[in-house]
């Protein structure tokens, strides 16, 4: 669950292109109903945009973005795992 994106943005600010992103854990549900937990899915995860370089465009902080799971570099932050990506490794905009 994503704690207080806010508050982690300030101690990281990317450069360039690339964003922060924290990674949520959140469980997926299929269209037949079927529960997929985060853990499980092995390609892709979702998170949220806690910090923007200047030059990533049509991105903002607090969207819901869907990545891929090995892109990018981890970094803890206050205790908390974040993702930082190049704004081209962003697949899409997840709109719940």
């Amino acid at each position: 669950m994503v704690q207080d994106p806010q508050r982690i943005d300030l101690s990281l600010e990317p450069l360039d292109d690339y964003v922060v992103v924290q990674p949520t854990d959140e469980e997926a549900e299929t269209r037949t109903g079927l529960i997929i937990p985060a853990s499980a899915e092995a390609l892709c995860r979702t998170g949220i945009v806690t910090a923007i370089g200047a030059e990533a465009s049509g991105i903002e902080t607090g969207d819901k973005v869907l990545f891929p799971k090995d892109a990018g570099f981890e970094v803890r932050l206050h205790g908390a795992e974040v993702k930082v990506l190049r704004r081209d490794e962003l697949i899409a905009r997840v709109h719940d």
